[in-house]
């Protein structure tokens, strides 16, 4: 399952969409890898890939947040340092089995793309009604 980038992800914010849409890019990457039976080592390089894509943006948000002094600062924080919990269990995960199995991609599906939707809609679309509503 890709994930696609469409009209309900919109933040409204360039930065956040912009990086979202490269974000996306990275997840389908490592999708792909699972898809064509890419080798464990290959799946790796793909998730860390998209683990460092995750850091950069993950910072660049909070950044926004504290520089217009985003009020819901803290949750949005522990909803990141929650998945990058996630991310390090799916490495975790890819180490110890001989690749990407069914059960890698379905915790993918389940813990990155499902939860990627989910904060982008509800988060971050807080976050860039905040930055454009100039309450800051």
């Amino acid at each position: 399952m890709h994930v696609v980038f469409d009209e309900s992800l919109v933040t409204g914010n360039e930065l956040i969409d912009s990086q979202h849409k490269e974000w996306f890019d990275k997840i389908n990457n490592l999708i792909d890898c699972c898809e064509k039976n890419g080798g464990k080592l290959e799946a790796i390089k793909m998730l860390d890939y998209m683990a460092e894509y995750t850091d950069f943006h993950f910072g660049a948000e909070e950044e926004l947040q504290e520089k217009v002094s985003y009020p819901d600062i803290a949750e949005h924080k522990a909803k990141h340092a929650e998945f990058k919990k996630v991310v390090e269990e799916l490495h975790d995960m890819l180490v110890e089995e001989e690749g990407p199995t069914p059960a890698f991609v379905e915790a993918v599906n389940k813990n990155v793309i499902d939860w990627l939707y989910k904060h982008i809609k509800g988060f971050d679309s807080k976050v860039a009604a905040f930055v454009n509503s100039g309450a800051n």
